[in-house]
């Protein structure tokens, strides 16, 4: 993995920040640090990494707390968890929330660096076959939708335009668009087809939230947004 990777690396004990600090920079990763949980929250909330080190026992919010609220967020960034209790109970709650692995202190830097890159690239694999957007799933490989850990039943032409929707949540796309797109033909302008599918789409998926993730755009289209933002 030649790009640089941008970590943040969440740690109150100085010494252990140090060494993995410095371990890490000089394998080329860019880290951005913090030593409690309330920083360390907001900044993993608020900026774009490609992984996060996360002790569990901090100062402020604990790293399970971090952890359980960046997934419900939907934020799939991958997540390591550091822990010197090195407890059954712990790893099972932390990998039940949804960290990717974790490492039990003391531990080689080497060893947090192929972790590093293990979880990353199976996330960057995952990433392209799975659009999240707050709680709503789409795996393009199994051409299933969920919500909430629910199915949601959707017939093929509108898995086609829930897709074509979220991989570019915020823009905005015309009827002419989705309808070329989606059908794969020219638009006629005597026809409701799209805003029928999107009707039908809306009360599968709005069911689960209440506002809507399909936004009409007046004169416009359509738009795919999180109502959980």
């Amino acid at each position: 993995m030649n790009e640089v990777m941008h970590v943040l690396f969440v740690e109150d004990e100085l010494k252990i920040a140090n060494f993995v600090q410095a371990g890490l920079k000089e394998q080329g990763f860019v880290v951005d640090y913090c030593d409690d949980g309330d920083l360390g929250y907001l900044k993993a909330i608020n900026n774009e990494y490609d992984a996060i080190v996360l002790d569990i026992m901090l100062p402020g919010k604990d790293g399970l707390f971090i952890l359980k609220h960046l997934r419900r967020e939907g934020r799939n960034i991958p997540v390591i968890l550091l822990t010197a209790r090195n407890e059954l109970d712990d790893r099972l709650e932390g990998l039940n929330l949804g960290a990717d692995d974790y490492i039990a202190k003391p531990f080689f830097v080497e060893e947090l660096v192929a972790r590093l890159h293990a979880v990353v690239r199976r996330s960057v694999g995952e990433r392209q076959n799975l659009l999240s957007v707050g709680l709503l799933t789409l795996d393009r490989i199994t051409r299933e939708v969920t919500c909430e850990e629910q199915m949601v039943e959707l017939t093929t032409r509108e898995f086609n335009l829930l897709e074509y929707l979220m991989r570019s949540p915020g823009r905005v796309f015309t009827r002419t668009q989705i309808l070329e797109h989606v059908w794969g033909y020219d638009f006629n302008p005597n026809t409701n087809v799209v805003d029928v599918c999107i009707q039908r789409i809306r009360k599968k998926i709005d069911r689960f939230n209440d506002s809507s993730w399909i936004e009409s755009v007046r004169g416009v289209g359509y738009r795919f947004r999180n109502p959980e933002s």
